[in-house]
């Protein structure tokens, strides 16, 4: 079962290869991937600097401003994992519509085929 994966595996490789599509580039989900885990670090350490900042303050309006930043934080991380999530799906499904159209491309020319058979 292994080989006829990696034959079908390679034979997708060739036929992208083909149309010209260049799926190595790092085109725009690229860069939302990296744009997204980088808003998820800042986010996240900045959350806790914010936190550990907030250890020595007495006062509670100080203490309110903080928890109002640390959350601002939490909200930055939160769209950088959307951004990332987002990313990565639109590539996933890029590919499976690359693949789907291949596939229904190869089913029509059997369908043709065989019409041409019948047809003699």
């Amino acid at each position: 079962m292994t080989t006829v994966v990696d034959e079908r595996r390679e034979q997708f490789k060739k036929d992208v290869a083909a149309l010209g599509l260049d799926t190595g580039k790092t085109g725009p989900r690229g860069t939302g991937r990296i744009v997204g885990l980088a808003l998820m670090i800042v986010g996240a350490v900045a959350a806790f600097v914010v936190y550990i900042a907030s250890l020595t303050l007495s006062d509670l309006r100080d203490l309110a401003s903080y928890q109002l930043l640390s959350l601002g934080f939490v909200a930055v991380t939160l769209i950088g994992a959307a951004v990332y999530i987002a990313a990565v799906v639109s590539r996933v499904l890029s590919l499976w519509l690359v693949r789907q159209l291949l596939e229904s491309s190869a089913q029509a020319e059997r369908i043709t085929e065989a019409l041409a058979r019948n047809d003699d």
